[in-house]
């Protein structure tokens, strides 16, 4: 997959240039996306990767507050570092007019009317957006919609 060449590539390089945070980051991120291909019993899509890396983002601004409570900023640096790296091999995110016509197009394809159809176009959109969007904004944006409509 180009996904797994590019970091291979990138770990390369690291590799040459001696940056061991780096390295261990992209390490991480093979062996997470590994782990997802064997649990799958096939190679990832372009979508499950980025939910992989997106997952693994997650996981690191978590620790990143965490460790701000703690009042560990030298654990707090070395979390922010790595999330930049991660963040190399997210996907761009969508712009806020992408997701509201995405939403509206789901809407009208499933011929959505109310709030007891919000499961199904949320569940249409995750499969489609899911790396791309936050998933508190898509959901807030399908339940503004919803509310919105008008009984026919």
């Amino acid at each position: 997959m180009a996904y797994k060449d590019d970091i291979n590539e990138s770990l390369k390089k690291a590799l040459k240039e001696k940056d061991s945070l780096r390295v261990s980051v992209l390490r991480m991120l093979l062996s997470a996306l590994g782990y997802k291909e064997i649990e799958k019993r096939k190679p990832l899509t372009q979508e499950e990767f980025y939910g992989v890396v997106k997952t693994m983002m997650k996981q690191h601004a978590e620790s990143i507050e965490s460790f701000e409570k703690g009042q560990r900023q030298d654990l707090v640096e070395k979390e922010e570092k790595e999330l930049l790296i991660l963040k190399e091999f997210a996907p761009a995110q969508m712009s806020e007019e992408e997701v509201s016509q995405a939403v509206d197009d789901a809407i009208e394809t499933l011929g959505a009317k109310d709030q007891k159809d919000m499961g199904r176009v949320m569940k249409v959109l995750t499969e489609k957006l899911a790396s791309r969007v936050d998933g508190k904004v898509l959901s807030q944006m399908v339940r503004t919609r919803l509310s919105s409509q008008r009984p026919s």
